[in-house]
C-alpha cells in the first residue's frame, strides 16, 4: 500500500476542492488511478464550503455562559458547541465532549487550528454527502473510479495523542465484518469487525499532520478494500450506545452522578 501526500495552497471559502487537488497532483506529476482512495481533511472540505465562523459575531446565550464557566472555554465557542452538538456529555478544562452524527468528538468538531485569526471552522455540513459528491466529480473529470474519505482527528480513551476517524466515506465498504472467520488456531471470531475507513484515515493523518504542513489530502494506492458503486450508509459505520463498550458504561456513570 502506498500513500502519496498532496501539498496544496491555502484553501479558501468557495474553492473548488477537486480542482485544487487535481492541480496539486499535476505539480508533482501524479495522476489519480482507478481504485485509489482520496483522503481529505475535514477542515479543508469545510473551509471550501464556507464553514468559517468569526467568533466576534456570535452572541452567547445564558446557557453558553454557564457552559463556558464550567469548562473554561470562550462563551462564543460554547454557544457554537451548543448549536452544533447532537448531545453534550461532559468535559475537562478547555474541552467539551460531545456526540455528533454518532461519533464522540471534542467540541462538536469545531476547529480553532488552521482557521483564520479570530475564527473557527465547523465540520462539513454532511461529510457522507460531501465524500460522495467529491467521488462523483473525480469520475466526471478524470474517468477514474475511486474511494473518498473525509477524515478528522480524535482522541482515544486513555491514550495520549490523536488518531484518524472517517467522518464521510464513499466508493468502498468502510467496515469489514470478520465474524465467523477462523483465527490461527481455528477458533471462529465472535464480535470482531475492522474499521477499515478509520484505519486508512489514521494512516493518512500521519502524513497530513496537525499544524502548518499544508497537506490536506493524501492519495492511498493499493489499499485492501472492497470497492463499490452503492452509496455508503452512515449507519453501516456506527454502533449503538447500548452496544458500545465505552458509551454503555459512560452513560450509566452519567445517570448515576445525576441521581
Amino acid at each position: 500500500m502506498t500513500l502519496i501526500p498532496i501539498k496544496t495552497r491555502v484553501i479558501t471559502p468557495g474553492d473548488d476542492i477537486v480542482e485544487v487537488i487535481l492541480e496539486s497532483l499535476e505539480k508533482i506529476e501524479e495522476k489519480i488511478r482507478n481504485n485509489d482512495i482520496l483522503v481529505l481533511a475535514e477542515t479543508a472540505v469545510a473551509t471550501a464550503e464556507g464553514r468559517i465562523i468569526e467568533l466576534s459575531k456570535i452572541q452567547p446565550s445564558s446557557k453558553a455562559f454557564e457552559l463556558a464557566r464550567k469548562y473554561d472555554v470562550a462563551p462564543e465557542l460554547a454557544e457554537l458547541i451548543l448549536r452544533e452538538a447532537d448531545e453534550i456529555l461532559g468535559g475537562v478544562p478547555h474541552v467539551i465532549l460531545t456526540l455528533k452524527r454518532g461519533v464522540l468528538i471534542a467540541n462538536a468538531g469545531i476547529d480553532k487550528s488552521n482557521a483564520p485569526p479570530g475564527c473557527v471552522v465547523l465540520l462539513p455540513r454532511d461529510p457522507m454527502k460531501a465524500a460522495e459528491e467529491i467521488r462523483r466529480q473525480i469520475f466526471e473529470r478524470t474517468g477514474k473510479k475511486i474511494g473518498v474519505i473525509i477524515a478528522d482527528s480524535r482522541t482515544q480513551p486513555l491514550r495520549l495523542g490523536t488518531i484518524g476517524v472517517a467522518l464521510g466515506v464513499a466508493g468502498f465498504v468502510p467496515v469489514s465484518d470478520e465474524r465467523g472467520k477462523l483465527d490461527i488456531f481455528g477458533k471462529p471470531l465472535m464480535i470482531t469487525r475492522r474499521a477499515i475507513a478509520d484505519n486508512l484515515a489514521s494512516a493518512a493523518e500521519v502524513l497530513m499532520g496537525e499544524a502548518g504542513e499544508m497537506i490536506p489530502a493524501v492519495l492511498i494506492r493499493g489499499a485492501p478494500v472492497t470497492f463499490t458503486d452503492y452509496t455508503v450508509n452512515l449507519e453501516s459505520m456506527l454502533i449503538s450506545p447500548e452496544e458500545c463498550l465505552y458509551m454503555s458504561i459512560f452513560k450509566k456513570f452519567i445517570k448515576k452522578s445525576r441521581e
